[in-house]
């Protein structure tokens, strides 16, 4: 009978702690709130040959991706994983004030268990070593690895475009980038930097400047350059007036000084200004006589009517519940708004008669006839 007793006080302890386990486990379950996965993303993983690494890929699509009729550009962003939620929240903003147009946005970071980020990217990123970091160096193979893996990779699996994209970087990142811009200028169209580590190795990307100088009189990319205002820019300030010296065809520069913000906080506003600056539409200047021809009142239906007129050097959108809105021209048909997004593509006849225009505003596309022109 006491062994009895006792094989049953034994199951009866096993039932209680399983039971208080189990109790345990469903009020963590319940304390605990779900973790939250950004819209419109996803997470794709790639083993590079080259450098013998993981990469985690952080991808950001257009809402309207569905649409299998579009290509988009693309942009590369080093630096994920601080910066991809950073970078998609700007793109959101900048999309929706009309300043750049929907493209995807590839982030890349290091995969495998724990990676210990500083170190790596101060392997990947430097095109030298030097004796903090004697591991570093490796931006040849990590350039190699974005030219001949990951791009072809991306462009196997999404429809982005080939002579559309863009690179993104924050100090050790910016001097990856410029290192690029040197070694394999035409990989890339945009350059978009922020607190470049211009200083590494006693300036060694200037070197690069050099000799690209010496081989090449053309640079045709566009570059945005910020620094924060309380950075020291001296080195930077070197290399700047440098490239500017070189007048290189079709080389766009814009350098910024970002105010009251230090070495990492140039990022939200780097990133802001940059993406609109390598990304800003052409304004053409067209005769006031030419804008003339499109003044009048479109129909956009029965119940919404908009007016077209030329105020000064401008064509001005008249909303008829009061809104005026000056119109810049991308082409001689084509012509968008700054801080909302409106894009007109105007459309004629076959005797160059306007009939109306196609106005995108952002969510919905919509056609005005002319109605009294």
């Amino acid at each position: 009978m006491k062994r009895i007793k006792a094989v049953s006080s034994i199951v009866f302890l096993v039932i209680f702690i399983t039971n208080l386990h189990a109790q345990t486990e469903n009020a963590n379950s319940i304390n605990t709130p779900p973790e939250v996965s950004i819209a419109g993303t996803q997470l794709l993983s790639i083993n590079s040959t080259i450098t013998n690494k993981q990469y985690n890929l952080y991808i950001n699509l257009p809402t309207d991706y569905s649409d299998t009729t579009k290509v988009y550009p693309v942009v590369y962003l080093l630096d994920a994983q601080y910066d991809f939620t950073l970078m998609q929240s700007i793109f959101g903003e900048q999309y929706y004030d009309g300043f750049i147009p929907e493209m995807v946005i590839v982030g890349i970071t290091w995969g495998g268990n724990n990676p210990n980020y500083d170190s790596l990217r101060r392997g990947d990123f430097t095109p030298t070593p030097e004796k903090r970091t004697p591991w570093g160096g490796n931006a040849s193979n990590f350039l190699q690895f974005i030219k001949k893996e990951l791009i072809p990779f991306i462009e196997s699996k999404y429809r982005v475009r080939s002579d559309n994209r863009t690179l993104v970087g924050t100090s050790l990142g910016d001097l990856f980038t410029l290192y690029t811009m040197f070694h394999e200028t035409n990989l890339f169209s945009r350059y978009l930097v922020t607190s470049p580590a211009v200083a590494w190795d006693n300036g060694v990307v200037n070197s690069y400047e050099k000799e690209f100088a010496l081989k090449n009189t053309k640079l045709p990319i566009k570059l945005y350059i910020g620094i924060g205002q309380y950075e020291d820019p001296t080195a930077l300030n070197n290399f700047v007036n440098v490239l500017k010296s070189r007048n290189y065809t079709g080389f766009n520069l814009k350098t910024r000084v970002l105010e009251d913000v230090g070495h990492s906080g140039t990022k939200p506003l780097g990133y802001t200004w940059g993406i609109q600056y390598v990304f800003a539409r052409p304004e053409l200047r067209i005769t006031t006589k030419e804008l003339k021809k499109y003044e009048g009142i479109y129909s956009v239906s029965p119940e919404e009517y908009l007016k077209l007129y030329v105020k000064k050097d401008h064509l001005v959108l008249y909303d008829l519940d009061g809104t005026i809105i000056p119109l810049y021209a991308e082409t001689e048909n084509d012509f968008y708004a700054k801080g909302i997004h409106i894009l007109i593509h105007f459309k004629k006849d076959n005797a160059g008669k306007t009939v109306g225009f196609q106005i995108e505003r952002f969510g919905s596309t919509s056609f005005a006839k002319a109605f009294a022109l």
